[in-house]
This record gives structure tokens, sequence and C-alpha cells, in this order.
């Protein structure tokens, strides 16, 4: 425990730290808005899909469900080796095992990003766009807006790494990313399940 200079001789007093830093609370207010937003989008998608008389419509090509499912699985493996990340941080923040765990974690969500953008492709090859109807246009919002939070918290991931391979990662900042990421992670499955496999 880190101890004050008392201002004026006597014994040193012990530095209070509270139990949650302020990097990682700011991260769970900004959390809590994009969950809220989260649930904007997809309540106005759960309305238009109840209403509509065929959902998917017809004449719109269906979504990669299997290769979905599959790339779902490299997410939540990211996710896992963010939290193995943290095992080791705790004893030695700049071990071999942190970096490890860490750039693991950033090439995963890399692979997941990049499996979404070649899905995209394909779609957009097979006439699914934001305007071809509702349904592209939910598709492309709610899970493009996904793939901009991953894009971000892979981003946080890659400068995660540096700091670690400088020797000046502050323990804060990992709870921010480390929180970040399984926000992505965590939100994934219910977007699956809603727009996927509606």
């Amino acid at each position: 425990m880190k101890t004050m200079e008392p201002a004026y001789g006597g014994r040193e007093i012990p530095e209070r730290r509270s139990g949650l830093s302020n990097g990682a609370l700011g991260m769970i207010v900004f959390i809590g808005t994009e969950l809220m937003f989260f649930a904007a989008l997809i309540s106005a998608f759960l309305i238009i899909s109840a209403a509509a008389e065929a959902w998917p419509p017809e004449g719109q090509p269906r979504l990669p469900i299997v290769i979905t499912a599959f790339n779902s699985l490299i997410l939540f493996a990211s996710g896992w080796m963010m939290y193995k990340a943290f095992q080791p941080f705790k004893i030695d923040p700049y071990s071999e095992a942190t970096r490890k765990q860490v750039r693991l974690t950033m090439w995963l969500g890399i692979i997941f990003v990049g499996i979404q953008g070649i899905e995209w492709i394909r779609l957009l090859s097979y006439g699914l766009t934001m305007t071809s109807s509702q349904y592209g246009a939910f598709f492309y919002l709610i899970i493009g807006t996904h793939a901009l939070h991953a894009i971000g918290a892979v981003i946080g991931l890659l400068r995660l790494s540096r700091k670690l391979d400088a020797g000046d990662l502050k323990e804060e900042t990992f709870h921010a990313v480390q929180l970040f990421w399984y926000f992505v992670v965590g939100i994934w499955p219910i977007l699956y399940v809603l727009v996927y496999l509606s």
C-alpha cells in the first residue's frame, strides 16, 4: 500500500485507493449510454419486424448464420483471452504472459472484424443494402454499430499492447480497455440471436 508523507511530521498516512479507478468508472458510464443506444435500435428493430408481413422480406438474401456462429466463437475466445491476460497482469504487469494474452485478444478481434467485413461484401454483392429494404437498413445499422465498437476496441487493444511493450501502462487504462472489450463481446450474442436468427 502506498503511503503519503504527513504535512507536519508524524506518522505516514496510507493513501486511500478506491475500488474503482476513474478510467474504469468513466468506461462504465460510457458503456451504460451505449447500452441504451443499442436498446433503442433493438426496440425499433423488433417493432418493425413484428409488423412486417414477411421477415426477412422475400427477395432479400439470407444472412450467413453458420459462418457468423463460428465467428462468434472467435469473439468469445477473445473475451476469454482478455480475462486470462488480467491474471498475470495482477502479479507482474509487464510479464510476457500478459503481453502474449493481450496480443492474442487483439488478433482474435481483428479476425472477427475481418470475417464480418467479408460477409458484408458478399451480402452487398447479393443485393442486401441499406436502401434495399428495412431488413437491410436494420442489419447494417445494428451490426454496423457493433462493428464500429469492435474496431474501436481493437484500436484500444493495440494501444494497450504498445504500452505494455514500452513498460508504460497504468492499471486503470488496462481496466478501461478490458471493460470495453467485455462490452463488445457481451452484447454480441443478443445481436446475433435477434438479427441473424429472426
